[in-house]
C-alpha cells in the first residue's frame, strides 16, 4: 500500500500547520517524519489517517483518492504517544478491540491475539491490565492493537516519547525488526534524530509545515539540501559571513568558499566532525574547555577576533594530544556547506563530498 500526498494545506485559526505539502511513501517502506515540535509532522500524519481534514489537497492510497473515506474505512492502524489503552480491559481485550469492531468470531479473535502476543514478546501477559505493565510493554500492546485488524498502513505519532531513554532504544530496534517481519507500510513521527536515522528507510524533514528534504538517512546527513536541515541534523557550528577571494573569513578562520561570488552573504555550516583541531603555539584559536562524552571528546575554542567554535573527536584520537584549556590550536576545515542568506538552499560544498 503506497501513500501519496499532494499539496496538503491545513490552518488552525491564524496558524498554518501544513503548508503545501507533497510527499510519497512506497509500499512496504518505513518512513520517519522528523522535525522540531510544532513543525506540522503530527498534523500531516492525522490528515493521512483521516483524523483531521485538510483545507485543500489530497491523500492517495495505492493511487486511489482517500479524502472522502472515514478514518475507519482507510485500513489504517494508528498508535498514539501515550498508548490510549482501555484501562478497564485486559491486554488481550485491548488487542482484540479492533477485531470485535470488525465482527470477527471469538475463535478468530483468540488466534490473532495469541499470534500478536508472541510477536510482541508479550506471551503470558494477556490477562494483565495496562496498569500492571511497564511503559515499554504498554507501548507494545498499543502496537499490537493497531496491527490486530491487519491494516495496510501503520501510523505512529511519537510512539516512544512516553518511555525512558533505555526503553526507547530497545523499542526502536524492536520496531525495525517488527517491520521487517510484517512489511506493513509505516510512517512514524519523531523529533529525535537518532530514532529516525536508526529505524527508518527514508526520512522526511519537516519545518514550519513544509517538507525541507526527503531522502535516505545517509543522504540527509551527508547532503543536507537546505540550511535548516544542515542546522537541525547533527551537531554543527553556523556562522554568518561574506565570501571574499574564495573564502568566508570568520575572525582568523578562513572557511573555503570555492565558486561563490565575492560579496555573497552566506550561512556557513561546519559539522563538528568536519573540523580538525591540533595544538599549535601560533594557532588561530584558544581552547576554552574539553568535555568527555562517553567515547567522544568535545572541544570548545574561541577563534581570534571571532566566535566560539566546537569540534568533536574519538576519545583516543591522536589529534587530542596536548589539547587542554588555555592552549592554542590550528583549525582545518575538512568540509564546509554554504547557504545563501536570502535563499537557504545549498550553494557550495567545499571540498565536494565523495
Amino acid at each position: 500500500m503506497s501513500i501519496r500526498v499532494d499539496h496538503l494545506y491545513k490552518r488552525f485559526g491564524d496558524f498554518v500547520a501544513v503548508d503545501d505539502v507533497s510527499l510519497e511513501v512506497e509500499s512496504g517502506e518505513l518512513v520517519a517524519f522528523l522535525g522540531p515540535s510544532g513543525s506540522g509532522k503530527s498534523s500531516i500524519l492525522r490528515i493521512i489517517a483521516g483524523l483531521e481534514r485538510a483545507d485543500s489537497g489530497s491523500v492517495f492510497f495505492a493511487g486511489q483518492a482517500a479524502d472522502h473515506l472515514h478514518a475507519r474505512a482507510r485500513g489504517v492502524g494508528f498508535v498514539f504517544q501515550h498508548y490510549a489503552l482501555f484501562r478497564h480491559m485486559t491486554v488481550a481485550q485491548n488487542i482484540a478491540f479492533g477485531l470485535r469492531v470488525q465482527g470477527k468470531s471469538r475463535a478468530d479473535q483468540g488466534l490473532r491475539v495469541h499470534e500478536l502476543l508472541d510477536l510482541m514478546g508479550l506471551a503470558g501477559l494477556g490477562e494483565r491490565y495496562p496498569r500492571q505493565l511497564s511503559g515499554g510493554q504498554r507501548q507494545r500492546v498499543a502496537l499490537a492493537r493497531a496491527l490486530a485488524p491487519q491494516p495496510q498502513v501503520l501510523l505512529l505519532d511519537e510512539p516512544f516519547g512516553a518511555v525512558d531513554a533505555r526503553v526507547r532504544e530497545e523499542l526502536r530496534h524492536w520496531l525495525r525488526r517488527l517491520h521487517d517481519e510484517v512489511h506493513v507500510t509505516s510512517i512514524f513521527v519523531t523529533h529525535d534524530q537518532e530514532e529516525a536515522f536508526s529505524v527508518a528507510d527514508k526520512v522526511i524533514v519537516i519545518n514550519r509545515g513544509r517538507v525541507e528534504q526527503a531522502a535516505s538517512p545517509a543522504d540527509i546527513l551527508d547532503h543536507p539540501a537546505t540550511e535548516f536541515v544542515a542546522r537541525f541534523i547533527g551537531d554543527a557550528n553556523v556562522y554568518e559571513g561574506k565570501a571574499l577571494g574564495g573564502v568566508v573569513p570568520i575572525g582568523r578562520l578562513e572557511i573555503p568558499a570555492a565558486g561563490v561570488t565575492d560579496g555573497t552573504e552566506v550561512s556557513a555550516v561546519l559539522r563538528f566532525y568536519d573540523l580538525k583541531f591540533w595544538k599549535e603555539d601560533q594557532g588561530i584559536a584558544r581552547v576554552v574547555r574539553t568535555m568527555t562524552l562517553g567515547d567522544r571528546v568535545k572541544v570548545e575554542a574561541v577563534i581570534d577576533d571571532g566566535p566560539v567554535i566546537y569540534s568533536q573527536f574519538p576519545r583516543r584520537s591522536s589529534l587530542l594530544a596536548g589539547i587542554e584549556p588555555g592552549c592554542r590550536i590550528h583549525i582545518e576545515v575538512t568540509l564546509a556547506r554554504l547557504y545563501p542568506k536570502d535563499a537557504g538552499i545549498l550553494v557550495s560544498t567545499t571540498p565536494p563530498p565523495a
